[in-house]
């Protein structure tokens, strides 16, 4: 150490201290130094725990930003995490599994990770909520539609830089291929995905949702040899769910229209009167009135009145969980 660095610790330890950690890269050591060093005066503590205390929150700060950053780049749905699955309806052989895929164990050692189930059965929710878990154990998670990852890795094919673009997916580790199943490729893109998937196998996790169990993935594949090597590969390390029961998209549908049915008309109280009987029509229930003092105009033609119907919303809104 000179002796003008020195002298200029002894002349203003503070501010020397706030340099030094900027020069380190630990910002929040700088920030709360003074703070913690009142704090330590105050309660007697030692240096080493007076250290202790400044890394540890310097390492949470680090893990904080670590996150944010993380989920941003994941393209993670925010809405789909373990607080917002509905527990009951996974399957108890799921829900067993669940708490241990969430550790993260198997994307330490490059396994899969594989979802089965007919549209409507939380698939892409299951899988979103282990993604966020994993983002919070340090891991790197991309989510992708996989007609996106296939014509982000066909227009790389087509400028030569297909190399590139694969080592940038290694980086995370996890890559979340969602809908695989309605894919319907050519020859291009077919080769593009095996490549990919080739790639990671056993060095990065695959986590995939599919309509389709492996005796149809000719369908996404085309080629018998290629749809074999593809599925060995994937299956070689990998966990598999099976998602089942009813489609929470119907359960849902059927749940809007019960509300709907149960709703309260309010009817205003009105003065009207009868509509004559017209020959074939079913006897009118005649509701005592107050009488109508209108004269009739000779040869119009009688009004039928029609109830108003209540409006309803039909549509089927997508739940939470549903792909």
């Amino acid at each position: 150490m000179t002796a003008t660095i020195a002298a200029t610790i002894a002349a203003a330890p503070s501010a020397s201290l706030a340099i030094l950690c900027r020069a380190l890269k630990v910002p929040t050591v700088a920030r709360h130094a003074e703070e913690v060093a009142r704090l330590a005066e105050r309660e007697s503590w030692t240096f080493e725990r007076y250290l202790h205390h400044l890394v540890e929150l310097e390492v949470h700060e680090r893990r904080r930003r670590r996150t944010e950053r993380y989920l941003k780049e994941s393209d993670l749905p925010a809405d789909k995490t373990l607080a917002t699955i509905t527990r009951s309806r996974l399957p108890t052989k799921v829900l067993k599994t669940l708490p241990t895929l969430c550790e993260g164990g198997f994307v330490e050692r490059g396994d899969n990770l594989l979802a089965f189930g007919l549209p409507g059965r939380g698939k892409t929710h299951l899988v979103c909520a282990i993604g966020h878990e994993l983002i919070q154990r340090g891991h790197r998670v991309l989510f992708t539609p996989t007609y996106a990852l296939v014509q982000r890795l066909l227009a790389a094919k087509r400028d030569l830089r297909l190399e590139r673009e694969l080592a940038g997916l290694d980086k995370f580790d996890a890559v979340i291929l969602d809908d695989i199943g309605y894919v319907q490729q050519n020859r291009d893109e077919m080769e593009v995905l095996f490549t990919f998937l080739a790639e990671r196998y056993e060095r990065r996790s695959v986590i995939i949702t599919s309509n389709l169990v492996f005796s149809e993935w000719d369908r996404i594949f085309k080629d018998p040899m290629t749809t074999a090597a593809a599925i060995d590969r994937i299956v070689h390390h990998s966990v598999i769910l099976e998602m089942t029961g009813t489609s929470i998209r119907v359960e849902h549908a059927h749940s809007e229209r019960a509300q709907g049915d149960l709703e309260p008309t309010t009817t205003t109280p009105t003065t009207t009167t009868a509509a004559p009987h017209t020959a074939g029509a079913e006897p009118a229930t005649t509701i005592p009135t107050t009488p109508n003092t209108t004269p009739k105009t000779k040869g119009a033609a009688p009004t039928t009145t029609t109830p108003k119907n209540r409006n309803r919303d039909h549509s089927n809104k997508e739940t939470d969980g549903a792909m």
